[in-house]
């Protein structure tokens, strides 16, 4: 009889991390050799790896012992800023209010307007489903802006992509297919123009190049020069775009 396959990722009930407000997944390795703890700054999670022979009990156990790291980490992350009426949140590196009106509107789903001290993004229909149409809008926008900065390099580079794809990626802000599809995090929109264009740059040189040697660099830096200032702004600021919505 063949046995069951354990999961390689399940979700625990840990009363001390619920407490926190963050999930707790735990993952098994065959390569892991010890238990190891970390803290998602992008899904505000707390991962647990463990060895295969380890059990739940035991990562049950190591949290408890680390509460107070996770507490740390935790209280140290960005708040978590929610599509709401009132917040303010990035878009293309502007800081802009949002506003749902409650009603249709001449500006179409969203319209943004300019006010002396602050832009705003005014999110027509019913406020209970404005946070998906906002998000929505966002995803199309982005598509919108990818799908720019793409056909620009490829042309530039004479490649051609398959195809683009936006979507909500934790990991990665693209990548690229070995089949020359490209894809994108929607949340590039938020950030400056210059830092999209660079993500798009660095993803299209991966369809000569995938790898991240010399000779890929070189056709990176053919397409997007300042490639080094935007490479900051990611380690810098990218991480802080997780938190909306």
């Amino acid at each position: 009889m063949r046995q069951a396959k354990r999961p390689s990722s399940i979700a625990l009930n840990h009363e001390g991390c619920t407490t926190l407000g963050a999930p707790v997944e735990v993952r098994r390795h065959p390569a892991a050799r010890r238990l190891t703890l970390r803290v998602s700054r992008t899904r505000r999670a707390i991962i647990v790896t463990l060895p295969p022979q380890c059990d739940l009990d035991e990562a049950d156990s190591f949290i408890n012992r680390n509460l107070a790291w996770v507490r740390e980490r935790l209280e140290n992350l960005p708040r978590p800023v929610a599509f709401a009426d009132g917040a303010f949140i990035p878009l293309r590196g502007t800081t802009h209010r949002l506003v749902f009106t409650g009603k249709r509107s001449g500006l179409g789903v969203v319209g943004r307007l300019m006010r002396p001290t602050f832009s705003e993004l005014h999110v027509a229909g019913d406020k209970e489903h404005a946070p998906r149409r906002l998000q929505k809008w966002l995803y199309d926008e982005a598509r919108r802006d990818l799908d720019i900065a793409v056909a620009r390099h490829a042309r530039a580079l004479k490649l051609r992509p398959k195809k683009i794809v936006v979507r909500d990626q934790a990991s990665r802000w693209g990548s690229c297919s070995t089949t020359g599809a490209l894809s994108f995090s929607w949340r590039l929109v938020m950030a400056p123009a210059h830092i999209l264009d660079y993500v798009a740059a660095h993803e299209v040189a991966h369809l000569q190049e995938m790898n991240h040697g010399p000779k890929f660099w070189a056709l990176v830096r053919l397409a997007y020069p300042d490639l080094d200032q935007a490479k900051r702004w990611l380690q810098i600021y990218g991480m802080d775009l997780h938190r909306y919505g």
